[in-house]
């Protein structure tokens, strides 16, 4: 008896999403639940999992195809056995990506078969044949332990620096000689051609302007180094840079609303309430999960949230609800080493906070030149809602919290 798997609910308002990655191959075996097939949607991976035990009969998709919800991706037959054979696993596994088991056969054969525990997808059987790094030594940070394609950078970047394992000869890989050009085509997946739309939309309907400060982070770096260990002890979670940011956002927020509210139609939505979106990298782009009522959350469970997103981020295991909503965001490049940025609005919202490297500056203190450790802060925002005396106002209030935390804890 055969059963059909179907694309499941993906969330509200969502009807379609795109195949990222086929986690099965045909003839394997599958519990009940067990994921087959991960599908891309315009914020989150969702994976399909089998309805029943049995072996996979048929995918009727491929990686790259768009489906809708409700429609059939794949065929398991009930109970059956999976197929067995002395030796041609590892080439009905790297089937789908022929053309570059072509280019490197030995490779291709190691990348996809040499593992049965591992399915890789096509961006890392890729990373895996460029980089001459073998799956098999590398551990995944994926979900349920699968390979990513950041870990496979990593492991060659460790193979350069000689801390890497062994690895197969990287002249076995293709290598780019001295009049050798090459070009590669890459579908966009589909969260990223979200991103765009949604960014050149924000550009295109919104009067995008930003404001700037510096910050002196003298007192915050004090009172971590002060309390980071006892805080750690207390709430097992490390006290960072965000939750400060974060609680001074509430700040401001509070008494400059409009930085807090959004242009629906021909009216403005004001909040009483602080819902952060927290801009996060994952593996397939930039995510923004939310904190929820941050004006009511201490340091501790601000701290725990974020760490949480992140983690959550890496895995792929973020839902639609993790990411709706929001009324403010604040954007954190400062960790990949930026020192001045201009973040663009995540809409509907009206304003961003960007944050940036610290580094150490000359400053003039009571007249006198001395050196500390300084961050600017970006502020954009929609200047059809917010005018610049507010937006002023607001990136000054976070700043005095922040130079100045005993602010944060007597509401100033």
């Amino acid at each position: 008896m055969t059963t059909e798997v179907k694309v499941p609910t993906l969330g509200e308002s969502v009807t379609e999403a795109t195949v990222g990655e086929l986690l099965k191959n045909v003839g394997d075996a599958v519990a009940v639940d067990e994921p087959i097939i991960s599908l891309e949607t315009d914020k989150v991976a969702v994976e399909a999992p089998s309805p029943v035990a049995g072996v996979i009969k048929e995918f009727k998709v491929g990686v790259g195809d768009t489906v809708e919800v409700d429609a059939v991706i794949a065929v398991i037959e009930e109970g059956a056995a999976p197929a067995k054979s002395s030796g041609g696993d590892a080439p009905k596994a790297a089937a789908p990506d022929a053309g570059v088991e072509k280019a490197a056969p030995a490779q291709a054969k190691e990348a996809s078969g040499s593992d049965a525990s591992q399915t890789l997808s096509p961006a890392v059987r890729r990373a895996v044949l460029e980089h001459g790094v073998d799956p098999s030594t590398i551990k995944g940070t994926g979900k349920d332990g699968r390979l990513t394609k950041e870990d496979v950078i990593a492991a060659a970047e460790a193979k350069k620096s000689g801390g890497g394992a062994s690895a197969p000869a990287a002249s076995s890989a293709p290598t780019s000689t001295g009049g050798e050009r090459r070009e590669e085509r890459v579908k966009m997946t589909r969260m990223r051609q979200t991103i765009a739309k949604r960014l050149k939309g924000a550009q295109d309907n919104a009067a995008l302007l930003t404001t700037f400060n510096d910050v002196d982070m003298s007192a915050v770096i004090e009172a971590r180094n002060k309390y980071k260990d006892l805080f750690a002890k207390k709430h097992d979670i490390r006290l960072g840079f965000m939750g400060f940011f974060a609680k001074a956002a509430c700040l401001a927020l509070k008494d400059v609303p409009a930085v807090n509210a959004y242009i629906e139609g021909d009216e403005i939505v004001y909040h009483d309430y602080v819902d952060i979106s927290v801009a996060v990298s994952a593996p397939n782009g930039l995510v923004v999960p939310v904190i929820r009522d941050a004006q009511d959350k201490g340091f501790a469970r601000i701290e725990k949230d974020i760490a949480d997103f992140g983690k959550r981020a890496k895995e792929g295991t973020l839902t639609m609800d993790d990411m709706k909503g929001g009324t403010f965001t604040l954007s954190h490049g400062g960790v990949f080493g930026s020192l001045m940025s201009t973040p663009i609005i995540n809409p509907p919202q009206s304003a961003v906070l960007g944050l940036h490297r610290i580094e150490d500056r000359p400053v003039v203190v009571n007249g006198e030149i001395v050196i500390r450790p300084m961050m600017y802060i970006a502020l954009s925002y929609d200047h059809r809602l917010i005018d610049g005396r507010e937006a002023v106002t607001a990136l000054k209030i976070i700043k005095e919290a922040i130079e100045d935390p005993t602010r944060m804890l007597i509401d100033l």
